[in-house]
């Protein structure tokens, strides 16, 4: 939870208005049926699972969103997500930037 909330500073400082964080993936999953969100930063390794089922998730509903991992590289993700932009931990802020601009991105193209 200590990176999420670093995540969260960051997040707010290159602009992010609204963070919201979700602890485990009942609560995300309930979040995305409930709420409208701009993208999504996602974990791959949640602990007892990966987090490669809700970003499926994220996509059929249309949700832009990006892995955040350890991982240095995609080559060992699921075949359809490896494309998924990916910020490498650990980062700061100018990586974080780079990282939500292309979220953003992603985000406004689907909207279109």
């Amino acid at each position: 939870m200590i990176i999420a909330m670093e995540a969260e500073e960051i997040l707010r400082l290159v602009g992010v208005a609204e963070v919201e964080i979700a602890s485990n993936l009942k609560q995300a999953v309930n979040a995305i049926h409930t709420d409208h969100y701009d993208f999504a930063m996602l974990d791959v390794n949640l602990g007892e699972s990966m987090s490669f089922g809700f970003a499926r998730l994220l996509v059929e509903r249309g949700i832009a969103f990006g892995f955040v991992s350890g991982y240095s590289d995609t080559l060992d993700f699921p075949a359809d997500l490896r494309h998924v932009p990916l910020l490498n931990k650990p980062f700061d802020e100018a990586a974080m930037r780079v990282f939500v601009d292309k979220l953003s991105s992603a985000s406004r193209s689907s909207e279109m």
